[in-house]
């Protein structure tokens, strides 16, 4: 019986380990590809949004408490659970630091089929998260500005190593209820600067919460049905 109950657990985690494991059929164009992007601790007076143990800053874009999957430091999205969205908002200037983990999906389709995820700005514009490993980039590929601006390079490592976005954020200036100022944003993914203070003139992207621009808003981490993984997230105001 006894033997016959691991066998069932070992059935039950493999599927799920195995994406966290890429087989022979994975093409690694770099060997610095398989190598974790090193990891960036908050600078003093930074706002700890996840430290690794617990999702008390975080919510449910309904209220409701998340429960996300957290061990070995990381939260892990599920399908169905939903978006969650840090209880604090945020306007003005600030620097957004976030770390990821894409599985490895191979018998899924390419392009938005695969690890998809999302790091929305104030709720409201995102930085993609995404399988684009060896692609070459388009607006909807890991690290665009979702339908708004492809990064300028394709710097994603390999799926289940981990990755960073370290994102300067400047939000939308009004003046007498106009827009005078539209958002600007700069991403430095893996160390490499692939979107240099670009002029975000939508107030929403796909599938953000939406509200007032001239309002703070939150961060938000997509639920899109992969499981994607997220540590070490922290900000910075300016």
């Amino acid at each position: 019986m006894r033997l016959l109950a691991l066998m069932a657990l070992l059935a039950a985690v493999g599927p799920v380990s195995a994406q966290w494991k890429l087989d022979d059929k994975f093409k690694v164009l770099k060997p610095e590809d398989l190598k974790d992007a090193e990891g960036t601790p908050p600078p003093k007076g930074a706002i700890i949004l996840f430290d690794g143990k617990s999702a008390d800053k975080w919510t449910k874009r309904d209220g409701k408490k998340v429960e996300w999957k957290i061990a070995d430091g990381a939260m892990e999205g599920f399908k169905g659970h939903g978006d969650i969205v840090t209880k604090e908002k945020f306007g003005g200037k600030f620097h957004l630091h976030v770390e990821f983990r894409i599985p490895y999906e191979p018998d899924l389709k390419q392009g938005q089929g695969r690890g998809n995820s999302g790091v929305y700005i104030q709720g409201r514009y995102e930085v993609q998260v995404l399988d684009s490993y060896g692609l070459a980039s388009k607006n909807n590929d890991c690290a665009a500005i979702y339908e708004v601006a492809a990064p300028l390079k394709n710097a994603c490592k390999a799926p289940t190593v981990w990755q960073a976005y370290d994102i300067e954020f400047t939000a939308p200036k009004f003046e007498n209820g106009k827009k005078v100022e539209p958002v600007h944003i700069t991403v430095v993914h893996n160390g490499v600067k692939v979107h240099d203070n670009v002029k975000v003139t939508v107030d929403n992207t796909r599938a953000g919460a939406g509200g007032d621009p001239a309002t703070p808003g939150p961060i938000l981490l997509q639920d899109h049905g992969h499981p994607v993984q997220y540590r070490n997230i922290w900000l910075v105001k300016k």
